[in-house]
């Protein structure tokens, strides 16, 4: 007999002792809800448990990322960040009481013991979350199993940080962060190389880069976890054919160039049908920090896996967190000081308690010493209308970008040209309507502000998040795929310029016996003259000229774009 789990379950399932967790205004644009999702379908669900001693890790992130502080430099190892972050005992005997009364097994934990996965049919998650999930159907054709809004036992709020996957719908797009277009090299796009020999005004090849930012003074030494690592997602693959035409092509002296693959969360790297993400990310990883070893991460998971009439499980759950926690269980010697992730979602159509979770474990990456950089996104202060899903629901409001809205990573925008260098118009920025602004920007965004005064009133939060942080150029990457060059555009191309110098940079401390940057924004912004300063440049969008570059920071080239040398000199 299952008497006490039924009382338990009648005790917490009471619509008097449930708190709504997260209701969607509307289902985010380009999805259908189609139909109830089948009673047995399987769920992989993952439920975030409150981190125990989470505010003491930020803390101490603060003080060692803070140049001026006696504590900087002094990262944390993997034990000190799972003690830090492992949930009260309290918390695990109470999430898994209620999993016990709903005759539910955990089937895995994280290695701090803050997330747990379970398997769970659609009838018994329905119960366990007061909710129904439906399947939705997406523009492109894909389905995914999800719900509107979910509930949990008010004698809960204190153990349960979120619960996926539920209300975040997540992309299906395999272009992260990147504009769709395909034009010409003269109108920002990407097309076939033709037969003319362009300058570096035109099209960028990686002799372009280390010249204008300075970077081929140095040579790397390429010992002990000076690594490169490049996120991938969405079964953007890379390919090694490609990669090694692009070397003979741009890099010949640098015979042994590659990349490894890890593959994530049962993640798979094609390589017959590369990504022209993929290939950008490791093609210019290599040409910017060889001979750093570069290991590109192929993570599992996206929003399109759900089939109808298909009752096995489905691996639905949006990829960050299986990314994080296979980071996060590597030793300490084998973790990158630097790694580049060219994806992101509008920041309004993630759930603020997934997008905070996630934040606070891109920060326990921070204090293991890690670089952490994102693309900003190409949408210049918004896409389309720029419609608010969010409160208030239907207003034009501008559309950040999560995760460069992060403050604990560091968001990288595009410019283009060489003399002068110009914010480029797709380059995403403007400020989160989820995180604060962190006291590193404030010197730097409140003199923009200033000069700003009341343009654009009430289509941003002036106190929010500032993004980016930096930028590099982003248009017209000469880039390998199916053994041609296309031209490739985007922040998704800035973002692994800028961590490749970052890696550079890490590489000449360690090699000295000194710590990495880890997190690296405070030294950023207390550095902000080794940048180039971009003052030419807009980011129109949402039926607005957008945001203009200026002197000093701007949201749309953030502080400038890196000067190698300089920003040695300043280590």
């Amino acid at each position: 007999m299952y008497l006490l789990p039924l009382l338990a379950f009648v005790a917490l399932t009471s619509a008097s002792s449930l708190t709504t967790r997260h209701v969607l205004r509307r289902v985010p644009s380009g999805w259908t809800h189609i139909a109830s999702a089948p009673g047995d379908h399987l769920i992989d669900m993952r439920i975030g448990l409150k981190q125990g001693r989470m505010n003491e890790l930020l803390a101490t992130l603060t003080e060692i990322s803070d140049p001026g502080h006696e504590r900087y430099g002094m990262y944390m190892s993997k034990r000190q960040v799972e003690e830090l972050v492992a949930p009260r005992q309290e918390t695990v005997n109470s999430v898994e009481r209620w999993l016990n009364a709903h005759e539910v097994k955990i089937t895995g934990r994280s290695p701090a013991g803050d997330w747990i996965h379970v398997l769970v049919p659609v009838k018994r998650a329905e119960k366990m979350l007061n909710t129904r999930y439906n399947v939705y159907r997406h523009t492109s054709g894909t389905h995914v199993v999800r719900t509107e809004s979910y509930a949990l036992p008010r004698s809960l709020d204190e153990h349960i940080d979120v619960i996926q996957p539920t209300t975040f719908f997540g992309k299906v797009h395999e272009r992260p962060a990147r504009a769709n277009e395909k034009r010409a090299p003269a109108d920002l796009g990407i097309e076939e190389r033709n037969t003319v020999d362009l300058s570096c005004n035109f099209t960028i090849a990686p002799d372009c880069l280390q010249k204008l930012y300075r970077t081929g003074g140095y040579t790397p030494s390429g010992k002990g976890r000076s690594i490169l690592g490049i996120a991938g997602f969405l079964d953007l693959w890379a390919s090694h054919s490609d990669f090694w035409m692009f070397r003979q092509k741009f890099l010949p002296q640098a015979k042994g160039a590659d990349f490894a693959v890890e593959l994530v969360n049962n993640g798979t790297n094609f390589e017959a049908f590369p990504s022209d993400e993929g290939n950008l990310d490791t093609q210019y990883g290599a040409a910017m920090t060889y001979p750093i070893p570069n290991v590109y991460y192929s993570t599992g998971g996206r929003a399109s896996s759900f089939t109808p009439d298909e009752n096995t499980p489905t691996n639905t759950n949006e990829p960050y967190v299986e990314w994080i926690n296979y980071m996060m269980e590597k030793p300490d010697g084998e973790l990158p000081l630097t790694i580049t992730t060219s994806y992101g979602d509008d920041e309004q159509t993630v759930p603020p308690d997934y997008a905070n979770r996630v934040c606070k474990s891109f920060a326990q990456l921070g204090a293991r010493g890690v670089s952490l950089l994102f693309s900003s996104g190409d949408d210049g202060v918004g896409p389309g209308n720029c419609y608010t899903n969010i409160e208030p629901v239907n207003q034009t409001q501008f559309m950040p970008m999560f995760p460069a809205t992060c403050p604990w990573v560091t968001a990288v925008g595009a410019t283009y040209g060489m003399s002068p260098e110009i914010g480029a118009p797709f380059s995403q920025g403007g400020f989160s309507n989820y995180f604060s602004r962190p006291s590193y920007q404030n010197q730097a965004v409140n003199a923009y502000l200033g000069g700003l005064g009341n343009t654009y009133e009430g289509l941003y939060n002036k106190s929010g998040r500032a993004f980016p942080d930096v930028s590099a150029q982003g248009l017209n990457y000469q880039v390998y795929l199916y053994k041609r060059i296309f031209y490739i555009r985007g922040t998704s191309a800035a973002c692994p310029t800028v961590a490749g110098i970052i890696a550079l940079l890490n590489d000449y401390l360690v090699s000295r016996g000194k710590s990495p940057l880890e997190f690296l924004n405070p030294w950023l912004y207390k550095n902000s003259k080794v940048f180039n300063d971009i003052v030419l440049g807009s980011n129109p969008g949402c039926g607005t000229p957008g945001f203009n570059a200026t002197a000093g920071w701007d949201p749309v080239t953030g502080l400038g774009t890196p000067d190698f040398e300089k920003m040695k000199a300043a280590l």
